[in-house]
């Protein structure tokens, strides 16, 4: 009888063996490796159930991580299901009236530029309200709505943020940007010294919601949270623009966590942008950038 590493024999009783020790570890890694690969087999199938396919990494805004949290962590509850569906009424224009409307609105928005000399001059309290309503109007993931505007008038807070930005401002543009990025913002003259910020009469702190909170205290997940809020942003700007205002579009580096502080917002809100929102000063000036034309952005197939 010729031993195998499951039993090398020692010794015969009744022609029962008896595996040695080294047969004795063979047995033993076999049975790890056994369930090393049961447990690899479900882990890989578990993955594979909550897959998602990104486009690109970039895309990521954790919705994959708080689906795998939502099946371990009881906190976590699902949406109403329980929606009334009504009838959609749309209104139509002719095509004449569609291509004037799109037109006037092209030339709207081809006159909006990043303004970073506002003027303190007052703005209706009301116009300020109506653009964030407008912004609020912007689709979200599953209907979550994950944006908080954060509207800021008081002259002493504004000014407290602009020194938590022009202290990491100038660390950013010293030591963290490096020399390629700072080189790029040459053209644009800019620099961490952001008087805008004590000079607009506004400032609007948009944040993501990375989750909810509902009535009863469980979480809920925000779908697409960060693309959500980022086409908000856009409506925002539009609105802004309609409104005859002017802004900058700002995100200051590693100021996040010392504003969200500041403004006591909640542990799952995360800042995304800083808006200064006025009026121009009367000596104010822009660089005489232009845009692409349509056949650079656009591709007809």
């Amino acid at each position: 009888m010729v031993p195998t590493k499951a039993c090398a024999l020692t010794s015969t009783r009744n022609s029962v063996c008896f595996p040695s020790m080294r047969a004795t570890n063979y047995i033993q890694q076999d049975r790890h490796a056994m369930k090393t690969n049961r447990e690899k087999e479900k882990l890989d199938t578990r993955s594979k159930s909550i897959s998602r396919p990104w486009v690109d990494e970039d895309l990521r805004d954790g919705t994959d991580h708080h689906l795998e949290e939502e099946e371990v962590d009881e906190e976590w509850q699902g949406l109403d299901e329980n929606v009334a569906h009504v009838p959609f009424v749309a209104e139509r224009y002719s095509e004449a009236e569609m291509i004037k409307r799109s037109r006037s609105f092209y030339e709207l928005l081809n006159k909006r530029r990043s303004v970073r000399f506002l003027s303190d001059e007052p703005v209706p309290r009301e116009v300020i309200d109506n653009v964030i309503r407008t912004a609020g109007t912007s689709p979200s993931g599953a209907h979550t709505e994950p944006w908080t505007f954060v509207v800021v008038q008081d002259p002493d807070l504004k000014h407290k943020i602009r020194e938590i930005v022009e202290e990491e401002e100038e660390i950013n543009y010293k030591k963290r940007m490096g020399d390629r990025w700072v080189n790029d913002l040459k053209r644009l003259r800019t620099n961490w010294i952001k008087e805008y910020l004590d000079t607009a009469p506004y400032l609007i702190l948009i944040f993501k919601q990375v989750y909810g909170r509902l009535p009863n205290g469980k979480k809920k997940t925000h779908y697409y949270n960060e693309i959500s809020v980022s086409i908000a942003c856009g409506m925002l700007l539009a609105a802004l623009q309609n409104a005859g205002l002017y802004t900058v579009t700002t995100t200051p580096l590693n100021c996040g966590p010392q504003l969200r502080a500041l403004l006591q917002r909640p542990a799952n809100e995360k800042l995304l942008l800083l808006l200064p929102v006025g009026y121009p000063k009367k000596d104010a000036t822009v660089p005489a950038l232009t845009r692409k034309p349509l056949e650079d952005i656009m591709v007809v197939m």
